[in-house]
């Protein structure tokens, strides 16, 4: 059955004398013992007491309650973000101690109450799984932070931190130390990327200005006649630019490269001119005709014995030089005639090696008697053949004790060089010793 307007009004009197009271001329509303709510003055009477009730029970229905039921309405019907409500329900149940109005304020406080409760636990639930979310987070962030893979890891980082910032609030006390795990693991990731990208730039940088230097060299060789020497320096400056590495672009090495074979091109080509007018110029010697000049080359080593060593370093190593252009020719007629001409300059240098160590030692060499100067030079050979003598036998043992594996073929080549080499030096010894003996009648 629907209640008349005069019906609702008799009802909403009875309730405000329910909840309060006139006294002298004023409205008060009754303590609330449970809230902690003394009575308290809400309102003045301007007509009379039952209009005063009256006016205040509307407004406690109208304007608190009907905000109440609002709010309780809303959240039963919202499916999302059901946690947005705590603040408006506490901003509810904060007013009830001072909203000036007549009604059953301590059913709706406890209603509030109840939906309070049921907020928090749903807070509680939802910063649990967000626990759980941003753990899951750190821990992909700090697998990643050591990554090398810039790029990839950056926009996963990206991701990441997108997804951090999406997600819920966690308990206070946690909150602080899971952001800095965070946002270390981060840090961490980008201060190595930034030192990467630095060190790369300062390798390009330093590979830039060598690739600089052996193009500038280059340039500078190309117009050499210098044909020997210049076309060695050009060889290694090839293998130099191989190993100088360094990131650059794909372009810039190009373009570089360009610019270091156009130097190198354009000498060859020269080479290549200056080779064709020497075999015009000079025919090419049969290898009789080769051997008889390294012969010659062996005759005039050996001359230079008799020479002072002052004369005779330089002297051999113009036939030296001589030797390199003189021609090839193989077998073993070749072979004797190398040996033989390796053997006569290393007299050259051993004798001069011979005679700086005795005039070291015996300032007053050229006071001696002749025979004396002979047997401080034949003590002194015997002291340098004792000393190779002995590093031979180890060469030799060495050589004996290397396992036969590949690894080690490099090894042995090296060894039987020494071994071949220092024989040599031992043979010019002897033969200098003979030479002595004759010399001065020993």
């Amino acid at each position: 059955m629907t209640m008349t307007m005069a019906d609702q009004d008799r009802a909403l009197l009875a309730e405000a004398r329910r909840y309060g009271f006139i006294q002298n001329q004023e409205v008060w509303l009754q303590a609330v013992p449970a809230l902690g709510h003394p009575a308290r003055r809400v309102g003045a009477v301007r007509t009379t007491d039952d209009d005063a009730l009256l006016y205040f029970a509307r407004r406690f229905e109208t304007q608190y309650r009907a905000k109440v039921e609002d709010v309780l309405q809303r959240y039963a019907a919202t499916e999302d973000n059901k946690n947005a409500f705590l603040v408006k329900v506490l901003h509810l149940k904060e007013i009830t101690g001072s909203f000036d109005a007549l009604g059953d304020y301590l059913t709706l406080y406890h209603r509030l109450s109840d939906l309070e409760a049921e907020i928090n636990q749903s807070i509680a639930r939802n910063r649990e799984k967000n626990l759980a979310t941003r753990t899951q987070l750190i821990d992909q962030v700090e697998e990643a932070q050591s990554s090398v893979l810039w790029n990839e890891t950056s926009a996963l980082f990206k991701t990441l931190r997108d997804a951090w910032v999406k997600t819920g609030a966690v308990d206070k006390h946690l909150a602080d130390a899971l952001e800095a795990r965070f946002q270390n693991a981060l840090e961490t990731f980008h201060r190595r990327k930034k030192e990467f990208y630095k060190e790369k730039h300062a390798l390009q940088q330093r590979s830039k200005e060598k690739y600089k230097s052996l193009i500038n060299e280059s340039n500078r060789l190309k117009e050499s006649t210098d044909w020997e020497a210049t076309t060695r320096r050009l060889k290694q400056i090839q293998q130099e630019w191989k190993e100088v590495g360094g990131g650059l672009s794909r372009k810039q090495a190009n373009d570089m490269w360009t610019r270091l074979r156009a130097a190198h091109n354009y000498y060859f080509e020269r080479l290549q001119r200056h080779i064709a007018e020497q075999r015009l110029l000079n025919p090419t010697p049969s290898p009789d005709d080769i051997l008889e000049r390294k012969r010659d080359l062996v005759r005039q080593a050996a001359l230079l014995l008799d020479l002072p060593a002052g004369e005779a370093i330089p002297a051999v190593k113009e036939l030296q030089n001589k030797w390199k252009v003189s021609g090839t020719v193989r077998g073993p007629e070749s072979d004797r005639v190398w040996e033989a001409f390796v053997v006569a300059c290393d007299k050259v240098f051993e004798q001069s090696a011979l005679e700086h160590y005795v005039r070291k030692h015996n300032p007053e060499m050229n006071d001696l008697p002749p025979v004396q100067q002979g047997k401080l030079r034949l003590a002194a050979l015997r002291e340098f053949l004792t000393n190779d003598e002995t590093e031979l036998t180890t060469l030799r043992a060495n050589l004996d004790n290397l396992s036969d594996t590949p690894a080690n073929e490099s090894f042995r080549t090296m060894l039987v060089g020494k071994i071949r080499a220092l024989g040599r030096k031992i043979r010019s010894k002897q033969e200098l010793q003979e030479m002595i003996r004759e010399r001065f009648e020993l």
